[in-house]
């Protein structure tokens, strides 16, 4: 065009022939290389040519398809046009059709469903019970509401959603309750052989109760979880999914967090607040039950018998197995009411209005209510088991009839030993074993264990008691019962200045009862001894002195004194936080039984407002100094075994009282001694020997007992 556009505008005819010539040239040439070019790729352009040419078959074929099936829908459009209300009416029935299989099939899966939930029950499986029976009875009280053949299966299903949350609850408490507290009871078994040897044992170093350790319960944390409870807290109750493959009890944390799923799409979550609140201080009470039993029966597979042993060491190993199962529980109840919280704050939630939910203190202060119960049967405290033992002394109202009856002569009465009995065949041992083996099979199934005539158990009062209930019981629970209140503080987070209740129940105990009762029982006891006519002369039996392992007499008044402090001192060990208490009671009995000691003195050794001449002696220096220094001091004064053996020993004691008593006729001169100043009862000079022996024993066992002590007591 460029070219053409400059030969057009040119005037001149040689530039015309010029740029023709040129351009000509240009035309060869472009021939020349296009030959070359076509020459050299002959086969490709051949190939492309053929290409384009099917190509262009292809659109116009394709064109062709087209416009006849334009043509072709045109004319089905007509057709259709001419039968669309034959073609609505089958539309339609197509639907109704198909709605109708859909009921059919819903019929025959919802004619399924109890036989079907039965097995999910079985397999307890409730869940998936309960998804399938919310949505039956929706079903048949939605979409087959209308249908009669139903309405027996509609009744059936509707009772059993009814019913469903009550088992779902008693499945829920035996979780909470009894299954928590399985491998501790196993525990317990282990610890009771363990507790057995308490008694031969040596004593517990004195705990200072004041510094206390970090509690048990937070430094063991998964004694009392279940496998997987530690991720269990981390996961949401949402994503929790029932698997139809495994034993669904394996996790308990998982499976009350399924229970608490089913309640809440039973809608059911007040009445299960409701029964648990109602039902935990019951449970509880259960527990003790079954613990009492458990003890009992433990210690019998010891081969022991508590109701003649007596021993509250028993009571020991009950409220220790108490404290781990009343952990577990607690622990069980903080996830349940974790699976609740997340239940109610869930967005998916069907609940209006709030739900109060019970808290974590309210389980705590139902535990110590138990246990306050527990303790105010185990330490007497209400007097019933000492008020129904019979007394020995008669009744200031009885009759003459009565009195006489008491001092007349009574014929010997025969006993009635029976000739033989049948406990210890072999029949009836191998009964017993199988009896107990049921109720521990029993118990492992369903956590009641049914009480026997074979029980090792203490009846009273209506109750049943693993040792004699008393108020001493308390000293050998006080220290596990002071740790197990600490941990209740801590778990209930009470700062210093609170107490819970189960503290101050145990301090007023201690301090309104306990100590006015051991004050009463070593007045009675001492003053049984101390009040007598003539306490100097009355000396312990030789029994009690073999037992003491002490030679020379002492007075059965030295005696008691010393039992009772030694009975105080045990109690400041065992009762360490009331130390001042019981060091102030061994004061005061200590100081009474001086007074009581110096009024026998004197009584003895006093005439007329004044003292015996050899009292007077006694506390002159000089005198009692010169007394020293006779060879019969001196050799009296040596231990017997170390005095030194003489062939004529009367006859150099002979000697050496009359050498002291010529010293104290020269102190006497003329001077004539009243009678009333001498003493010539030999009994009252035995009396004095005795008491110098029997204080001289007490105030070194009083020293012994005082060195023993901790160095915070002393």
């Amino acid at each position: 065009l460029c070219a053409l556009r400059t030969l057009s505008s040119s005037d001149d005819v040689e530039d015309r022939e010029t740029e023709k010539g040129r351009l000509e040239e240009a035309y060869e040439k472009c021939d020349r290389a296009l030959d070359e070019l076509i020459v050299q790729h002959y086969t490709e352009l051949t190939t492309a040519i053929r290409t384009y040419q099917s190509i262009t078959e292809r659109i116009t074929s394709s064109r062709n398809k087209i416009k006849q099936v334009k043509e072709n829908l045109l004319s089905c459009k007509m057709l259709l046009h001419c039968k669309r209300d034959e073609l609505r009416k089958l539309w339609i029935e197509g639907i109704e059709h198909k709605h109708v299989l859909n009921l059919l099939d819903e019929i025959e899966n919802i004619k399924q469903v109890p036989q079907k939930l039965e097995q999910c029950m079985a397999s307890k499986h409730y869940l998936k019970a309960t998804d399938m029976l919310v949505s039956a009875v929706d079903s048949l009280e939605g979409s087959l509401l209308q249908v009669e053949g139903l309405s027996d299966l509609r009744l059936e299903l509707h009772s059993k959603k009814m019913n469903l949350h009550l088992v779902l609850i008693d499945e829920l408490h035996r979780h909470l309750y009894i299954k928590s507290t399985n491998r501790v009871g196993q525990r317990g078994k282990d610890r009771g052989r363990i507790g057995s040897l308490v008694k031969d044992a040596s004593p517990v170093p004195l705990m200072d109760v004041t510094n206390l350790s970090t509690p048990r319960k937070f430094l063991e944390t998964s004694q009392f979880s279940t496998p997987g409870s530690s991720s269990m807290r981390e996961t949401s109750l949402l994503e929790m999914k029932e698997d139809t493959d495994l034993d669904p009890e394996e996790n308990s944390n998982v499976f009350m967090g399924i229970l608490i799923k089913g309640l809440a799409k039973l809608r059911k979550i007040p009445e299960t607040v409701k029964a648990i609140q109602d039902r935990l201080e019951q449970e509880l009470k259960q527990i003790v039950k079954r613990s009492t039993t458990q003890v009992a029966d433990n210690d019998y597979q010891r081969g022991e018998n508590i109701s003649q042993e007596n021993q509250p060491r028993l009571l020991l190993e009950l409220l220790e197995l108490l404290f781990d199962k009343f952990n577990a529980v607690a622990a069980a109840h903080s996830v349940v009411l974790g699976h609740l919280q997340q239940t109610v704050a869930s967005p998916c939630s069907q609940y209006d209005g709030d739900i109060k939910l019970y808290d974590m203190v309210d389980v705590w202060v139902k535990i110590q209510d138990v246990l306050q119960m527990l303790l105010t049967e185990y330490l007497d405290m209400k007097n019933t088991r000492t008020a129904s033992e019979p007394s020995a002394q008669l009744s200031y109202a009885s009759s003459g009839r009565e009195f006489a009856a008491f001092f007349a002569r009574k014929k010997p009465q025969r006993p009635k030993n029976p000739l033989f009995k049948f406990e210890s065949s072999s029949h009836a041992i191998s009964m017993s074993a199988y009896l107990r083996e049921q109720r521990r099979e029993l118990y492992s199934r369903s956590g009641e264990l049914q009480g026997g005539p074979d029980d090792n158990l203490i009846e009273g009062g209506g109750s049943k008691f693993v040792c004699k209930p008393g108020a001493r019981n308390i000293t050998i629970i006080f220290h596990p019962l002071l740790r197990f209140i600490q941990e209740i503080e801590y778990a209930m987070e009470l700062g210093p200045a609170k107490q819970c209740p189960l503290r101050e129940f145990l301090t007023m105990y201690i301090k309104n009862i306990f100590l006015n009762q051991v004050l009463a029982e070593i007045n009675k006891e001492i003053e049984g001894v101390t009040k007598a006519s003539d306490p100097l002369k009355i000396l312990a039996n030789a029994d009690t002195m073999k037992i003491l392992g002490v030679q020379r007499p002492l007075l059965q008044s030295t005696v008691i004194v010393e039992k009772t402090v030694q009975d105080l001192m045990n109690l400041m060990h065992d009762l360490s936080a009331y130390s001042d208490q019981f060091l102030n009671m061994v004061c005061v009995k200590l100081q009474e039984y001086k007074d009581t000691c110096t009024l026998a003195f004197r009584t003895i050794v006093q005439s007329d407002e004044k003292l015996v001449i050899s009292a007077s002696w006694a506390k002159d220096d000089d005198i009692s100094r010169l007394l020293k220094s006779l060879p019969n001091w001196s050799n009296m004064a040596q231990p017997k075994q170390l005095r030194p053996k003489r062939e004529e020993e009367e006859d150099f004691i002979r000697a050496a009282f009359g050498k002291e008593s010529e010293v104290l006729i020269g102190n006497l001169g003329d001077k004539l001694i009243p009678q009333q100043e001498i003493l010539r009862d030999v009994s009252d000079l035995k009396a004095l020997a005795n008491m110098h022996e029997s204080l001289e024993w007490l105030a070194g066992r009083t020293k012994a007992a005082f060195s023993s002590l901790s160095a915070t007591q002393s």
